[in-house]
């Protein structure tokens, strides 16, 4: 409900000019001002809709006890439909009967008589039975399951057809375009609902992957959420073939190349944001198994100090980004934020005085004022030959997508002693195994001391679930073996998730960053030279104030960001 439906009320002497207020305020800027008075009970929804069912002149109806009709919520486009805040419920003959809860946002239903030629005439309903409609009938999640329904309807219809020898439609022969009619137009448009439903739930609910996998007699559909794979649907193993097609037509694949992987890339527009998805197809032994990693520049919080760095972390970090030449290297895992945390120094570094250039594969995000450049293997652009090109570009700063062979580590060691400042990654398990990784590469101890600056290693760890959010009995022994100082474990609260239909049951929702952040100061430079151990090296870095990744995780625990378990499982010591 719009902020205009507030000041309606307080016009009206409904609310008063505190209730407005407090509101307004506790809304914030894309919230809902009535729905929060209604939410502190300031206002009770049927008092709310029989007020605007006299203000409006509309009549009223209770939505939740409507079973609505697919054909006619087919009607009207969902993106119209959660724009402008409007359920189609009924149809005749030229009129569409639509249920709202903020009849303010009528004034723009042309938009929907411009889509569906027809005229609107409106009902109003309490936000609560609106949005429950909204979720069963029009989230994407809906949207998929109403597909399945359509897409086992047609392959029993087609089993039935083949029982008593009538020739069915062979769904691996439909027009892969799925946009034309004829034989298997139901089929063909559920498959693109179904698509579409499968993109918009993944954006929903914040997955980083989409797996779209074929086995001999099962075909499925998993996400990554929160670092967790969790299945989703499962579609007809005759309909993987197209499914498929739709997917590399998306992507602007070769859909008649299905023995080689290839690679492609979606843009659709998820609820007033662009998503990217990057598309890779790999033949199996039951078919093409595809899997889109998703990008979302909304979701991309390029500020350094919300990453998740403890303060002297931080003040290390920067310290390494804002010398005038040398390397700093963030490695971890894939999938552990490393791109977020060098994207964000990049982010905090971009200034019109510096020509900052990036070598990388592939290109995640577009970062406005930096000069960034894909690898292209097949024309010859790897990592060496971009990075030797960028030194030609009077460059100041060069990020490094990865540092995976003697010849890119040797040029970007080169740029860093020559006056620039290089970032890149590894992937190596802490920060400072990241020191064997260079030399076991080919390069020498002394070119390693002499150009690396700092090596921030990196986690990810689930969050627990802050509506479902229990308090535990501390384990006091297991903490103070895991390090935690005895004066502090008086204090110590633990908690978990106990599982609620936010978090789907898993006791987690959304994700951490934890940092092990080495500072190469001459000491270990020293020691390196010296050639001593990784391991002498890692525990005289911990002796000057390194808090490695074990130690920054059961921080989180003790703060009550995660759990115990997730610490220790995510972290080695």
């Amino acid at each position: 409900m719009s902020r205009q439906l507030a000041e309606i009320l307080l016009r009206d002497n409904k609310i008063s000019q505190g209730q407005f207020d407090q509101a307004v305020a506790d809304a914030g800027p894309n919230g809902s001002p009535v729905k929060v008075l209604v939410q502190t009970k300031k206002m009770s929804e049927a008092k709310l809709v029989e007020y605007l069912s006299r203000r409006f002149n509309l009549a009223s109806i209770n939505l939740s006890k409507f079973t609505l009709d697919q054909k006619v919520i087919s009607l009207i486009p969902t993106d119209i439909v959660r724009d402008l805040q409007l359920i189609p419920i009924q149809s005749k003959n030229d009129v569409i009967v639509v249920a709202v809860c903020d009849p303010t946002r009528l004034a723009m239903a042309d938009k929907v008589k411009f889509v569906t030629k027809k005229n609107i005439e409106a009902v109003v309903t309490t936000f609560s039975a609106f949005e429950e409609a909204l979720s069963k009938y029009f989230s994407a999640s809906a949207v998929i399951a109403s597909s399945l329904n359509v897409l086992q309807r047609d392959e029993l219809k087609n089993e039935a057809n083949k029982s008593i020898g009538l020739s069915s439609f062979d769904v691996h022969d439909v027009d892969v375009s799925l946009d034309s009619g004829g034989a298997g137009d139901t089929t063909g448009e559920a498959v693109v609902n179904f698509v579409n439903g499968i993109l918009g739930e993944a954006v929903r609910r914040g997955a980083s992957d989409i797996h779209v996998e074929p086995y001999e007699r099962r075909f499925r559909v998993r996400m990554r959420v929160d670092g967790a794979l969790h299945e989703i649907a499962e579609v007809p193993p005759e309909l993987k073939r197209t499914v498929v097609a739709r997917l590399k037509i998306m992507s602007r694949m070769d859909i008649s190349e299905s023995r080689i992987p290839q690679d492609g890339r979606i843009k659709i527009k998820v609820g007033g944001q662009t998503v990217d998805f990057r598309v890779n197809s790999l033949p199996t032994l039951f078919g093409e198994k595809v899997v889109m990693r998703i990008l979302s520049q909304g979701s991309l919080n390029l500020d350094l100090t919300k990453l998740g760095f403890e303060t002297q972390q931080l003040e290390v970090f920067k310290k390494g980004i804002y010398s005038p030449n040398g390397m700093v290297l963030v490695t971890g895992p894939t999938g552990s934020g490393k791109t977020t945390t060098l994207y964000s120094a990049l982010a905090d570094l971009n200034k019109t005085a510096d020509n900052i250039s990036t070598a990388e594969d592939p290109v995640e995000y577009n970062l406005e004022g930096i000069n960034q450049t894909q690898i292209n293997k097949d024309v010859g652009m790897n990592f060496a030959s971009v990075l030797r090109s960028l030194l030609r570009q009077d460059p100041d700063i060069i990020l490094v997508g990865e540092i995976r062979d003697y010849e890119t580590a040797e040029v970007s060691i080169q740029a860093a002693l020559t006056g620039h400042l290089v970032l890149s990654t590894l992937h190596t398990n802490d920060a400072p195994s990241s020191i064997t990784r260079l030399m076991n590469m080919g390069v020498e101890p002394f070119l390693v001391t002499s150009s690396v600056n700092t090596i921030v290693a990196q986690r990810l760890l689930r969050k627990i679930c802050g509506r479902c959010r229990i308090e535990q009995p501390a384990p006091l022994e297991k903490l103070k073996e895991l390090g935690v100082p005895p004066e502090q474990l008086g204090a110590v609260k633990m908690f978990v998730g106990k599982g609620c239909p936010a978090c789907a049951n898993t006791g987690y929702k959304g994700r951490l960053a934890i940092y092990e952040v080495f500072d190469f100061t001459q000491e270990l430079k020293e020691m390196v030279l010296r050639g001593q151990t990784i391991i002498e090296i890692r525990r005289a870095a911990v002796a000057n104030g390194m808090k490695s990744l074990r130690q920054s995780a059961i921080t989180k625990v003790i703060e009550g960001h995660t759990s115990l378990q997730e610490a220790i499982s995510m972290t080695m010591e």
